[in-house]
């Protein structure tokens, strides 16, 4: 797949490691920094989104999404991006990537509105929505001065220097390659975040301050699926 991630907001909590690890089926490892398992929260334009050599469908390519993602070790120490959720606002494309990629893509209602240095992000889940109230979030960010490439420090590239992504097919580990330039990050400030998908996806409320950054984005290429093999 070839992707176009723009406009996007980075908030990340520390966990318990123990926490996380429990989210990810045997054989990934949670992968820590600092002592700790980090969840972003993470609102974004999706642009172009299309299979290589064919163009991008319009408003179809085109879209919010926001994911709640953790980070993790395959069985031979390769790191990656474990996703608890991706709520997207297409629902065509959120049941093909289910199929295809085997993701937790869910469909919701999405918006993403910008005054100068503040960006609103809000999300309402449709569907599906596991028990009762509102799979929701509203999270609102000041963006900053661009950070210099050598200004960037160690836990910024964990968070941001990830090349793939793991997945399942059933009971088999699955693992796809994620290519693109390295993020242009700006600092930010978070105004407000009120929100209840940490917890759909089966995470405590975070505590402690965040994380934020901001970015304008990258376009990604986005390869197949392949089975991971042992260590």
């Amino acid at each position: 797949m070839i992707q176009g991630w723009h406009d996007l907001a980075s908030v990340h909590w520390r966990y318990d490691p123990t926490v996380v690890q429990a989210l990810l089926p045997d054989g990934f490892t949670v992968d820590t920094f600092d002592g700790a398992a980090w969840v972003g929260l993470i609102p974004f334009h999706m642009r172009r989104i299309r299979v290589p050599h064919t163009p991008a469908l319009g408003p179809l390519s085109t879209f919010p999404e926001t994911n709640v993602r953790t980070y993790l070790l395959d069985p031979e120490g390769r790191p990656g991006v474990w996703f608890c959720s991706l709520d997207i606002t297409r629902l065509l494309p959120a049941l093909v990537a289910r199929v295809s990629y085997r993701l937790p893509y869910c469909w919701a209602q999405m918006s993403i509105e910008r005054d100068r240095d503040l960006i609103t992000y809000t999300s309402r889940r449709r569907w599906p929505r596991p028990g009762a109230g509102e799979v929701e979030s509203r999270t609102v960010i000041r963006v900053g001065q661009q950070v210099r490439p050598a200004e960037v420090d160690e836990l910024q590239v964990f968070l941001t220097a990830r090349w793939a992504l793991g997945t399942t097919f059933g009971r088999r580990l699955m693992w796809a390659q994620v290519d693109h330039e390295p993020w242009p990050v700006h600092r930010a400030e978070l105004v407000s975040c009120d929100e209840t998908l940490l917890a759909a996806a089966g995470l405590p409320a975070p505590t402690g301050e965040p994380v934020v950054l901001w970015s304008p984005g990258v376009d990604v290429r986005i390869g197949r699926p392949t089975r991971v093999r042992g260590p």
